[in-house]
Formats: C-alpha cells, structure tokens, sequence
C-alpha cells in the first residue's frame, strides 16, 4: 500500500503565534494533510516559540539585531530554512521585508497573510488606516509573496464589518478571527496540489483565480 507524502511546513513569526496555532490545530484535527518542520523566530522573546516548544515543533531564533544587513540576516535566515526541506514556508505574522534573493529561492512556495483587503493599506497600521478613510469593512488577505512588499497575487479573502465605534485594537481582533479561518484553508489547498502561483498568477484546481483572490464564505471550503 503507497501513503501520499506530507507537505513539510516551516513557520516565520516574530511575535505571539496566533496563526501559527491556528495552523498546528488545523493539522491536529486533520484538516491540513502536513506537519510544521520547524518555527522559526527573529525574536528571542517572541510568545509564538513557546507554542511551538508546547507542540514539540522544532524551533530556533534568528535574531536579526546580530546582523549588520538585511542581506546577511537572510542569508542566515534561508540557510536555516533549508535544513529542514520545507515544500512550503508560512509567513504568520514575521516582522521582516524580505530581500528579492531571499523571495528567489522559495519561488511559489512563500504565503502570507496581510492584515487588510490588499490592495488597500500594505505595511503597518492597516487597521487604523481603513478606519481613517471611512471604510464600511476590513479584512484579511492570504497572499503568495514576491519581491513586492504585500504585493504577491492574492489566493483569498476575507471581509468584517468596521463599526463606528471601532479602535484599531478591537478592528485587528475582529480581523484575526477571519485570519484563523483562512490562512488555514489556503495552506492545506497548497498541500493538496490544488493551489499554485504560475507565472505570476494564482490557481486552484487548474483555474486562474481573481484579481485580488477569492473572498471566503461558509462556502469557500466546499470549492
């Protein structure tokens, strides 16, 4: 009898690791066919190496303060990765623009999730930004990563409602809760062979996605 080959996964982070443990109960209850290689972490401090440790994922840090360049902390950064042969590298809330040579040698094989309805607001403070303009919604973007900074072909969407009321504090709360939902269904479509940036577009199940992605409903996981 053949088995099917899990996808391998390494996790960047540089903060609490919401996503990341979003991801590793996706894998536990079976809805990503995948296990996480390693997690790793440009902050020594960062909450999300102790899920990881919580979870017995292999973790490490790669203080990015120890080097003099960005050039050289990611020359660091992709040595380290590569020892673990990951099929897919995760971007769940890492703290770092990545240089182009970096994005290179994991070409189609780098998501990430952008805490707004890309192409809106790329970079910090989206929240407070979509709530400055007036906008009636938010929301969170799963996105393919490419040189360009939030930039990459989007893979899916997901949309809350901003409210008057809103600070940019209880907005990000609101919006984590979608990005729990989907950065989980995108990565399991990568694992599954179903999702793949060809040429610079994005497809699942051989069809040419939208623009800006697909936008998630109670559905979407049906698709």
């Amino acid at each position: 009898m053949t088995t099917t080959r899990r996808s391998r996964l390494v996790i960047l982070l540089s903060g609490s690791g919401s996503n990341l443990q979003a991801l590793i109960d996706a894998i536990n209850g079976g809805v990503i066919e995948a296990d996480i290689a390693a997690v790793i972490s440009n902050k020594p401090e960062a909450l999300g190496l102790k899920r990881a440790d919580d979870a017995g994922i292999k973790h490490a840090v790669i203080d990015n303060l120890q080097f003099s360049s960005r050039e050289n902390f990611d020359q660091a950064l992709c040595r380290e990765i590569q020892i673990y042969k990951p099929d897919l590298v995760i971007l769940a809330g890492f703290m770092r623009i990545l240089t182009s040579k970096f994005v290179e040698n994991f070409d189609g094989r780098i998501l990430n999730i952008h805490p707004s309805l890309l192409p809106k607001y790329p970079g910090l403070h989206s929240h407070q930004k979509a709530i400055d303009a007036g906008d009636l919604n938010a929301g969170a973007t799963v996105h393919f990563v490419t040189s360009k900074l939030d930039g990459g072909p989007s893979v899916l969407q997901a949309e809350v409602p901003i409210y008057q009321d809103d600070s940019a504090e209880v907005l990000a709360r609101r919006v984590l809760t979608k990005e729990h939902q989907i950065y989980p269904l995108a990565v399991q479509w990568f694992c599954a062979g179903r999702l793949s940036l060809v040429d610079g577009k994005t497809y699942l199940d051989s069809v040419v996605l939208p623009k800006y992605g697909l936008t998630f409903t109670d559905t979407t996981t049906e698709k």
